[in-house]
């Protein structure tokens, strides 16, 4: 049962649905860039959607499929390949959320968010991180960043993404995916590019 529900969390919270949770909660919360029309919020979700979850699947599929990568990616050497090919599918979106009149924030979110992915790739040739931590990771560095930036008090959602990393992250140690030290550091990663990024950017 245990190992059910750890499944079910990292499925849920999978590292490259988080774009789309982060989307949606921009779009959702009290932050300024909140008030759009629903028809670009549409776009907006469908674009990120599209370019940061459905392709990158898809490829990694195709990927399985004409390799020897196994598909649950436990290798760090096996995630290089499927990594890189996030990082353009980001970027492609990068590019069209700029044709786009929209607030300048959204991009810079998903820019710091292909930044992140290369600096797992990079980490990847040497060890094995967690992105599914670093995902997390990158949310709640994001919101934070957009907190001070904007005075704005964003201390129950930030509360709300600590738990669910902390939630992430022992479903990532009970299905035995990861060592504590690479869920801190998949964490800190994400966390700290992000913030960083938003912050200063």
């Amino acid at each position: 049962m245990q190992e059910r529900l750890a499944k079910a969390v990292s499925y849920i919270f999978h590292p490259l649905l988080m774009p789309t949770f982060g989307f949606l909660l921009l779009m959702n919360t009290g932050f300024y860039f909140a008030l759009i029309s629903f028809e670009a919020k549409q776009f907006i979700l469908l674009t990120v959607f599209a370019f940061t979850f459905v392709l990158p699947l898809i490829s990694i599929g195709l990927m399985v499929i004409n390799s020897r990568l196994k598909l649950d990616l436990n290798k760090s050497s096996d995630r290089i390949l499927p990594m890189l090919t996030t990082t353009i599918f980001y970027c492609i979106a990068y590019y069209y959320l700029g044709r786009m009149p929209i607030y300048p924030i959204y991009r810079v979110v998903l820019i710091s968010s292909a930044l992140t992915i290369a600096i797992l790739l990079l980490v990847s040739f040497k060890w094995k991180i967690s992105a599914h931590l670093a995902g997390i990771g990158g949310l709640v560095g994001a919101f934070m960043a957009l907190s001070f930036r904007l005075n704005f008090n964003g201390s129950t959602l930030l509360v709300a993404l600590i738990l669910v990393a902390g939630l992430i992250g022992s479903s990532r140690l009970i299905l035995e995916k990861h060592t504590p030290m690479q869920i801190y550091a998949g964490f800190f990663t994400g966390f700290a590019v992000n913030y960083l990024f938003i912050n200063f950017i």
